[in-house]
């Protein structure tokens, strides 16, 4: 999994790419990227699946700010971003929830 960043000169804007895997993915048909920048919306996260299998999404996310995310294989197993930049737990489940820092 990777975070990569891009910082713009003009706005405090930054974008932000998503990629799962095709290894991490699990054969899964479908992945979408939820987190506080699209209020935890499957629909709106939808990634799109990459011909090396692998699975992305870049958004525009303002800077100075840190934002919870996850993934959905499938619509039911979650997965955490081993590259995030940190992670906090979540208090739905008992687990942790990655942190990409912006």
């Amino acid at each position: 999994m990777t975070l990569v960043k891009k910082y713009l000169k003009s706005k405090p804007i930054c974008k932000v790419k998503f990629e799962l895997p095709k290894a991490n993915a699990k054969d899964s048909q479908q992945v979408s990227l939820v987190g506080d920048f699209n209020q935890w919306n499957e629909q709106e996260g939808a990634m799109k699946k990459q011909r090396n299998g692998n699975f992305v999404l870049t958004l525009d996310l303002a800077t100075g700010a840190e934002y919870q995310f996850r993934y959905i294989l499938d619509g039911k197993h979650w997965e955490n971003d081993p590259s995030a930049d940190k992670y906090v737990p979540n208090n739905v489940c008992g687990a942790d929830n990655s942190v990409v820092v912006v």
